[in-house]
């Protein structure tokens, strides 16, 4: 059985991974697996589902394709070193052409039998939105060369976007969105940026009387409520957990006060009669808020800052807004 990190090996001298950092490429590897082919067989099959890349270990792939008289035309051979199949898995497609091998061959084959990108986006979420970027940027070219282009804003992008950047339970953006797009808005040190961490201080309460199904409902509520409340221009996210954070651009400490106070009076005023059996429950929360560049000159820095600050308000007294200097 090949070893994990033999595969990681043959991904690190591929040209689609050869950019990934060493941990990355182990957690690819570990998703892969290695097939053989004796010569003359088929990898694929025209019209079959697109739902892997191959990556020569060694012998040669022929691509072919069949002209209208019937004949076999080969467009394209692969050797050591070499992928194929990417453009139809990145298009979610059924394969335009069928590959079979002009000599044995071992491939690697990415995402392995029996497992999906899914899978690798579930285990490993960062490196899933890693992929995802890695992909885009670097098929681009071959897709375009085909007459045929990856846009952004194509379905198959969405879906992939929604299941490396969603929560599935609150449908909100979770923590592996944060961490990958905080950086990007915190370019500019004139313009100030407010992360807020927003925590409930007595949600056990609700999964300790009314259960845990009733405290996934109320976390629900709690983030609908959000995404209605604030501006277009400002991002509602499940952080972890219990705990929902809101990125608000262009905003600065007394501005983010304001909005703060305006977020726990909505919190604390949410009906989550519906859940409770009808039993009158009122929620408490505490929010901590970071402002780049005052408090963080980084993302990590910003994130971190933001979310020590719930669980000291719960403990100063609960429903408590809170900076890092008011510690």
């Amino acid at each position: 059985m090949t070893s994990v990190q033999e595969k990681a090996g043959l991904l690190s001298q591929t040209e689609l991974f050869s950019s990934c950092g060493e941990e990355m490429t182990r957690q690819i590897a570990e998703f892969c697996s290695l097939v053989s082919f004796h010569r003359g067989k088929t990898v694929f099959r025209k019209g079959e589902p697109g739902n892997s890349l191959y990556i020569v270990k060694n012998g040669e792939i022929s691509v072919i394709r069949r002209a209208e008289n019937r004949q076999e035309q080969e467009i394209a051979r692969y050797s050591h070193g070499d992928f194929f199949g990417e453009v139809d898995m990145l298009m979610n497609t059924d394969r335009s052409a069928e590959a079979r091998a002009a000599s044995d061959s071992q491939l690697l084959r990415f995402p392995g039998e029996n497992t999906t990108l899914q899978d690798i986006i579930e285990t490993y979420p960062r490196t899933g939105a890693q992929l995802l970027r890695l992909f885009i940027q670097t098929t681009s070219a071959r897709i375009r060369k085909s007459n045929a282009l990856l846009k952004e804003n194509s379905p198959w992008v969405q879906e992939m976007r929604s299941q490396v950047y969603k929560d599935k339970l609150t449908g909100l953006y979770n923590k592996t969105f944060l961490e990958e797009e905080l950086p990007s808005r915190l370019e500019d040190p004139g313009r100030a940026v407010s992360l807020f961490m927003v925590k409930p201080d007595n949600f056990k309460d609700i999964n300790d009387t009314f259960g845990h199904e009733a405290g996934d409902q109320a976390l629900v509520a709690m983030g609908e409520a959000l995404r209605r409340h604030v501006p277009e221009n400002v991002v509602v996210i499940r952080f972890m957990g219990n705990e929902l954070a809101c990125l608000y651009p262009d905003t600065d400490r007394t501005r983010a006060l304001r909005a703060a106070e305006d977020i726990k009076k909505l919190l604390n005023a949410l009906d989550l009669s519906d859940i409770t059996a009808k039993r009158p429950f009122a929620l408490c929360v505490s929010i901590g808020i970071a402002v780049f560049p005052d408090h963080a000159r980084s993302a990590e820095e910003l994130i971190a800052r933001a979310h020590e600050l719930p669980p000291i308000g719960r403990a100063q007294g609960s429903n408590i807004i809170l900076f890092p200097e008011d510690k």
